[in-house]
């Protein structure tokens, strides 16, 4: 991997870990629009957590509330009605979908889902369904009327993510304003079902992002590992606080019209064979 093209997917993760147009995806198209080759997922999932120390420091007085609620909460009944309790183990058990189809698809997640085919498709077939959940969806529910049945949701909805072009966000988003949840209230409880998932995924991929398995995919040394990682932190941090701000007065189809456009190119150039769908 050279140097430019560290920086540049450094930039690219923390720029779109966050909003619902797919980081993996945009990770993936522009090793193959810019560099002729992938980056992989390993080093996808390694500069994560990038992203995801910005949003533990972001949220870090959230997290060590309800962590600290949670752990009180184990024995101590008195405090497990309490929002910051149940939303312990909505974390908890939102994670287990993605934890659970990442571990068992692993080597498919790495190959075949990586093909831009169905990257591009993707992008544009999510965009349809983020469409309908902001139209239909009544949002008028908010992170105080959050039950296990919406994190579950919301779990399997981040799962489908493993796929480049679903995006993470983007997922949970679309599963919370279908449960008539507020964009601010999904994409806080987004920002906190992440943190389990991504951590472990970044933690897992650090030795095989220096020696990828999959054929034609870059290997960046440990110092353009490290920068590209911090890029993403810094980006990512910015990204968060103004997400957060815009989809509380804003609504989600700038990002369908952007995610079908992206999309509706990916599949020109493929069809042009300008680049290569592995």
């Amino acid at each position: 991997m050279t140097w430019i093209e560290a920086i540049v997917l450094g930039v690219v993760q923390g720029l779109t870990e966050f909003l619902p147009v797919s980081s993996s995806g945009h990770m993936r198209i522009t090793s193959a629009l810019f560099f002729g080759r992938d980056a992989g997922a390993s080093f996808t999932a390694v500069t994560q957590l990038g992203t995801e120390a910005a949003v533990l420091i972001y949220f870090a007085k959230d997290i060590w509330r309800i962590t600290r609620t949670w752990v009180v909460g184990l024995w101590d009944r008195s405090v497990r009605s309490s929002l910051d309790y149940r939303m312990g183990w909505y974390v908890i058990v939102g994670s287990i979908p993605i934890g659970l189809f990442g571990f068992l698809f692993k080597d498919q997640i790495r190959t075949a889902g990586r093909n831009l085919w169905l990257v591009a498709t993707t992008l544009i077939v999510f965009a349809f369904v983020l469409a309908f959940a902001e139209y239909w969806g009544r949002q008028h529910r908010t992170l105080a009327n959050f039950r296990l049945r919406d994190g579950v949701v919301m779990g399997f909805a981040q799962a489908m993510a493993l796929i480049p072009g679903v995006s993470r966000s983007g997922g949970t988003l679309t599963a919370g304003l279908l449960l008539n949840l507020t964009r601010e209230a999904a994409a806080r409880y987004s920002f906190l079902l992440a943190i389990p998932a991504v951590v472990m995924s970044g933690i897992f991929s650090v030795g095989d992002v220096f020696e990828p398995s999959a054929p034609g995919t870059s290997a960046p040394s440990g110092a353009q590992m490290v920068v590209a990682t911090v890029i993403a932190f810094v980006i990512g941090y910015a990204a968060i606080a103004w997400l957060l701000r815009y989809v509380a007065h804003h609504t989600l189809y700038v990002f369908v019209l952007y995610r079908v456009a992206l999309g509706t190119l990916v599949l020109a150039l493929l069809m042009t064979g300008t680049i290569s769908a592995t």
